[in-house]
């Protein structure tokens, strides 16, 4: 637990620009072999979101971010760039992080070329200022927005 909440804690002082980061094809730590593994939905077709109820948050020990919740993302390669943001009412509540992003509101994953079929897998997850949210992130590809929601810490009611 102690190695998640460095994890969380380096990455949120790294993460003081304003603009939406975009994380890079270089950040991609494996490839998932099924985009539905573990209870992932798939988002257009392109993106492997977590499943709908995330258990065992750690607590991080700071603010404003204390607790994480750790819940990998899979983007389909060669398709478009993937938006992905907590609704604006929801940003003094939760952030997101994948890839190198750092704690954020908003983030975008590039397209990257790798093979058709390939899923990539980055890291990341949940950040929430309480041990349970029912989080909305808004996913974006080319052009289509689709929100859902994460129990993160319990599920959604």
């Amino acid at each position: 637990m102690a190695i998640a909440a460095a994890v969380v804690l380096a990455a949120h002082a790294a993460a003081t620009t304003t603009g939406v980061p975009t994380i890079p094809c270089t950040d991609v730590i494996g490839q998932a072999k099924t985009p539905r593994d573990s209870g992932y939905r798939v988002v257009f077709g392109v993106v492997s979101a977590p499943p709908a109820r995330l258990m065992q948050v750690v607590a991080t020990g700071e603010r404003p971010w204390a607790y994480w919740r750790k819940a990998g993302l899979v983007v389909r390669a060669g398709g478009s760039n993937v938006a992905v943001s907590v609704p604006r009412a929801w940003r003094s509540r939760a952030a997101v992080m994948w890839g190198s992003s750092g704690p954020v509101p908003a983030l975008r994953i590039a397209a990257c070329p790798s093979p058709a079929g390939v899923w990539n897998a980055y890291a990341g997850g949940f950040l929430i200022r309480t041990r349970r949210e029912c989080v909305p992130l808004t996913f974006t590809v080319a052009g289509r927005s689709k929100t859902i929601r994460f129990g993160v810490g319990g599920a959604c009611r």
